[in-house]
């Protein structure tokens, strides 16, 4: 029987570390998750004991190191995040900065009585040291389909509201909006509570990473 072949995607610091971002390989039927990551710690052990274990994903949704592949995936091994949708809905990654019109445009309606908004800013300081910008990497199109997830969760929990989601991408200096966030609802309680609910399920299951690069060194931001 013919090998496998499977595409392998790195993000954030497997990336860095594995020094390219995409490749094709080929392993034999019946071949794991789990064996493929053994077989790129036997070729980049810094990729082993010392390194968190990084999240696979099998064609864009989080698996199981035993999950067994088929010909044609994609899999991806995914840092620990700091994350075809409705195109009347707004959850997009952007390389310039935010238009947060845009973004409240998007969720607005006549019945709306609140519109709650979330910017996260570059700040200056970061655990005592000083910050010069911040890089943002991302796995685009699993990014998206988790963003849509999220909206989706939005409709389902709270039926008379709408959310956008923005998210920036590339280097974003100091003071300006690396993520933007709309909620609107007839009421601002509703809105509030929303809000805060997308930011956080944002930085659970989106596959978008953050670097710090301070004026003495960098670091690729991890979360649990």
């Amino acid at each position: 029987m013919a090998d496998l072949r499977i595409e392998l995607r790195y993000f954030a610091r497997v990336r860095e570390i594995l020094g390219r971002r995409t490749e094709v390989r080929h392993f034999p039927p019946g071949t794991t998750v789990g064996q493929v990551w053994e077989s790129l710690v036997a070729e980049c052990p810094t990729l082993g004991p010392g390194v968190p274990v990084f999240r696979p994903s099998v064609n864009q949704e989080y698996a199981t190191i035993e999950a067994v592949l088929g010909d044609g995936d994609e899999v991806a091994f995914i840092p620990p995040v700091s994350g075809g949708s409705d195109p009347a809905r707004l959850c997009r990654l952007v390389h310039d900065p935010i238009n947060v019109d845009e973004v409240v445009a998007a969720v607005w309606t006549p019945a709306d009585g609140a519109i709650c908004t979330f910017h996260g800013i570059v700040r200056e300081d970061s655990r005592n040291r000083k910050v010069r910008y911040l890089e943002y990497d991302a796995y685009p199109a699993m990014a998206e389909k988790k963003m849509a997830e999220i909206l989706d969760e939005v409709e389902a929990r709270w039926p008379r509201q709408r959310a956008a989601i923005v998210h920036r991408l590339g280097v974003v200096p100091l003071g300006e909006a690396s993520v933007v966030i709309a909620v609107a609802s007839p009421h601002r309680g509703e809105s509030f509570e929303a809000c805060r609910y997308v930011i956080d399920r944002v930085k659970e299951v989106v596959p978008i990473w953050k670097k710090e690069v301070f004026t003495d060194g960098e670091e690729w931001i991890e979360g649990s």
